[in-house]
């Protein structure tokens, strides 16, 4: 349920009992400024965000090739002859 903040401030105990169900969202001039969540859904939110701010791209790329390892699956581009080169293109002219 939308809330404007001065009713989330006056029923405050009400916006908490029914973040338990559903997110509820605080706007402040029809702009969306807060949301109260369960506290589960936070810890989730939590630890999915430490999970993925601990992957680098390096990290995200070895996991692909051992996927791709595991599969035994070999990733073929194609030649560079058969794609148009912008940079090539745009020098010529």
């Amino acid at each position: 349920m939308p809330w404007n903040i001065a009713d989330a401030k006056q029923r405050f105990s009400e916006v908490v009992k029914q973040a338990v169900a559903e997110p509820q969202l605080i706007y402040n001039r029809k702009r969306l400024v807060a949301a109260v969540i369960d506290a589960d859904d936070y810890e989730a939110f939590k630890a999915w965000s430490e999970q993925r701010s601990a992957q680098s791209l390096a990290d995200e790329m070895a996991e692909l090739r051992q996927l791709m390892a595991e599969e035994d699956y070999a990733l073929t581009p194609p030649p560079r002859t058969t794609r148009p080169n912008a940079f090539a293109a745009a020098r010529d002219d």
